[in-house]
């Protein structure tokens, strides 16, 4: 999905080339785990002329090391779209960086991570930088993608302090005709319905969880997982549901849709807002190029 321009679905981003194995003068793969405030980026990808937080990042990396650096993602998300579980890699030069690590042999990752903190903008960060296997992919090799959905549809629900990352809805919602409709959309199915379509790609996606929760403060959120998402994706599914549970369409109706193989102009998108990307899983090290190797294939079909 996980967030292509102008949508809520995880695109995960452009291949690239294995990094060579750590040795003096050869490459090192460093993963970064990023979070960011999505509201004033026009998403994650550089675009020419708009703040996105690619670029952000890229040139804090340019500024520290002192050369350009590449970064390829988890999961491209949209404008607006927050992330608290972004995942990145990038490939460093072992040596002759302007960060001397301890070792003399590898990136410091430590120090890295620190000066990228102190340079980056009060809405995005870096929670930490380490050297990864070569096999490592941030697009490729992740097992699943998390996404959570936040709507308040109760007038105290949602304060000011929340107004950047929860969406309002002006009706009452029912969280189990939620839950009701979006038990059959679970499994492998063709969401184009809920999509929009890219030249060449697949649609076609494992959607492992689809959960509404109601918490304490009475706050809805929609907890989404699968192995990657297609374009809008998830705010269309978020959307349809909304569309149930506050009456307008019965449980069965989102289902319907997926026979159609093709956008449905009666799903309306939710905000983009609300959406947060939450996480990434990967495989044990020994399992990643395996793993990129399944997904190249599948997404290529």
């Amino acid at each position: 999905m996980l967030e292509p321009v102008n949508g809520s679905s995880v695109d995960t981003g452009n291949a690239d080339e294995p990094a060579a194995p750590i040795v003096d003068g050869g490459l090192v793969r460093v993963r970064l785990d990023i979070g960011y405030d999505g509201t004033d980026f026009s998403g994650w990808a550089r675009q020419p002329g708009r703040r996105t937080v690619q670029q952000v990042l890229e040139a804090a990396l340019e500024t520290v090391l002192r050369q350009r650096v590449a970064l390829t993602v988890a999961g491209r998300t949209d404008a607006g779209v927050h992330a608290t579980g972004q995942v990145a890699h990038a490939d460093l030069p072992s040596t002759g960086l302007m960060l001397e690590p301890a070792s003399g042999s590898s990136v410091d990752t430590a120090e890295l991570g620190h000066r990228l903190r102190r340079l980056l903008p009060p809405d995005v960060t870096v929670y930490g930088v380490r050297a990864v296997p070569a096999a490592f992919d941030a697009r490729f090799a992740a097992l699943r993608r998390h996404y959570e959905y936040r709507v308040a549809d109760r007038p105290l629900a949602s304060g000011p302090l929340r107004r950047r990352d929860t969406a309002s809805w002006h009706r009452p919602l029912d969280e189990r005709l939620m839950a009701q409709a979006a038990a059959p959309l679970l499994g492998e199915h063709d969401f184009a319905a809920f999509c929009r379509r890219r030249q060449g790609a697949t649609t076609v996606r494992e959607l492992q969880r689809l959960d509404w929760r109601r918490d304490p403060d009475g706050m809805l959120a929609c907890l989404v997982s699968a192995d990657a998402f297609c374009h809008n994706m998830v705010r269309g599914l978020v959307g349809a549901l909304i569309a149930v549970g506050d009456g307008r369409c019965p449980p069965a109706w989102p289902a319907t849709l997926l026979a159609a193989r093709q956008r449905s102009s009666k799903v309306t998108v939710a905000p983009a807002h609300g959406l947060t990307l939450v996480g990434v899983d990967y495989p044990p090290d020994e399992e990643l190029a395996a793993r990129a190797t399944v997904t190249r294939a599948v997404r290529g079909s």
